[in-house]
């Protein structure tokens, strides 16, 4: 088994001035970067990552109407599924870091291929990326190598899946087991609830072949906090912490969405905590993955679930978190491109972040409807305007004139920094007001009746976790 080497709770240091990685940049020298994705992750990622010295371009496969703005940043129409075709630009265009943004193309294996053909790539193999693509496989390396969860039980027959949710009782949570774009969790209040979770799931197939497998498990309560650890089957560096809000409506009501808002630092998140995380879950996950063949070598994300000081893994993602990464990289103080070179190499253990004292908090512009059906197309002004927060575009596109229009669930995320939570929520809310508030920055081109769960314009709502504490 490989050991693990910790380089202690230091690494995630908080600085006030700008803090360079303990290598030098100069040594690694200057290198074309390929971000893979087309979302909020992936331009907060490009705007970071081409901010290095030692970023001569970056390109960002495919990209959107954000990234292409940002300066040394080029949008390029690859068609990421085609892992050949991602391999053979990065030789033509002498690609020597690629950062995969999304669950998706880990689960398909593209790190596997690139690294294969000799490019440095951020991001875990395939097998290794079943931590996120198939929850039960992630539940079953808790249960072999002890790191903290829930008590659960694995299901592919309805009757044996509803007999073992009477017996618990609720409330119980009812998980599709492969990927459903963060939408496959159902917290059931009650047992009925619970069984027509287990019929759209793997009777109706409401979540496709994701719903094949179920993982049913016991209800915990606490506080929920996002934890990130960049893993390169050596060493883990922490990064700070975060908390997301997964449901769509204010005080955490309606169904789970990919994510409508973060902040950075979480509360609930303290050393003796922290120190636990590492290692009882982020060590353990990596020990255990190297004992099965399969090192860990990414972003790892712990979903936590936190209560009387201890922590319990709720799941794992293989990759940053959306829309947690946008706080991060609002927050980060380091050389984020030099970092992942060196974790690239397997040099991560000598590598320190530092990040801002700043607190950040995202806020999502969200299509009204999501998750469910919802419009696309609307007209999005005013972005050239923003100067007190960073917008960037999750779901959007340009129309035929050239105009940036809304084309996904998640439009916009506005990300601002404040001394506090509070601050950073208040600067981050004078970009997101509706479309007829004085002073309103972005502009859609009509106006619909949106009940104020947050901010919005154009049938759009946005809502932030809790708001401030």
């Amino acid at each position: 088994m490989q050991s693990l080497r910790a380089p202690c709770v230091g690494g995630a240091s908080v600085s006030r001035g700008r803090r360079s990685l303990r290598v030098s940049a100069s040594s690694a020298g200057k290198v074309n970067v390929l971000v893979v994705g087309s979302g909020g992750r992936e331009h907060a990622l490009s705007w970071k990552l081409s901010q290095s010295p030692i970023c001569n371009h970056l390109y960002c496969a495919p990209g959107n109407p954000g990234t292409e703005t940002e300066p040394n940043v080029t949008n390029v129409g690859i068609n990421v599924t085609k892992h050949g075709d991602v391999v053979q630009f990065c030789r033509e265009k002498n690609v020597g870091l690629v950062v995969v943004g999304p669950e998706v193309p880990l689960v398909a294996g593209l790190a596997d291929d690139l690294q294969a053909a000799g490019v440095p790539t951020w991001g875990p193999s395939a097998r290794a990326a079943q931590l996120e693509g198939s929850k039960a496989f992630m539940k079953d390396i808790c249960r072999k190598y002890d790191i903290p969860t829930a008590a659960y039980e694995k299901f592919t027959d309805p009757a044996r899946a509803k007999a073992f949710i009477k017996s618990l009782g609720a409330p119980i949570v009812v998980k599709a087991s492969g990927l459903a774009a963060g939408k496959g969790v159902v917290v059931a209040r009650t047992v009925e609830e619970a069984y027509q979770a287990v019929d759209d799931m793997l009777v109706n197939k409401i979540f496709g072949g994701a719903g094949d497998e179920l993982v049913i498990e016991e209800f915990l309560d606490g506080e929920e906090v996002s934890f990130f650890a960049l893993v390169d089957g050596e060493a883990a560096v922490p990064l700070v912490s975060a908390q997301d809000h997964k449901a769509v409506g204010d005080g955490d009501t309606g169904p789970n969405t990919g994510g409508m808002g973060a902040y950075s630092p979480a509360p609930a998140m303290n050393d003796t905590i922290f120190k636990q995380v590492m290692d009882e879950i982020i060590y353990r996950t990596a020990r255990g993955m190297a004992a099965e063949g399969a090192p860990f070598r990414g972003t790892l994300f712990a979903g936590l679930m936190i209560k009387d000081g201890k922590a319990k893994l709720l799941e794992h993602n293989v990759r940053f978190g959306d829309p947690e990464c946008q706080g991060l990289m609002a927050r980060c103080d380091s050389d984020l491109t030099e970092a992942l070179l060196r974790a690239t190499a397997g040099k991560l253990g000598d590598v320190q972040l530092a990040w801002k004292p700043d607190a950040a908090l995202t806020v999502v512009m969200a299509a009204k409807g999501y998750p469910g059906n919802y419009p696309k197309g609307s007209v999005i002004r005013g972005l050239d305007r923003v100067t007190t927060a960073k917008v960037f575009h999750a779901g959007t596109s340009r129309n035929s004139s050239g105009e940036v229009v809304s084309s996904g669930g998640r439009v916009l995320n506005v990300t601002a920094l404040g001394k506090d939570v509070a601050e950073a929520q208040a600067r981050a809310y004078e970009v997101s007001q509706w479309d007829s508030e004085p002073g309103a920055v972005l502009r859609c081109a009509t106006q619909h009746d949106v009940p104020r769960a947050g901010m919005g314009w154009d049938g759009m709502v946005c809502i932030s976790r809790r708001g401030a504490r």
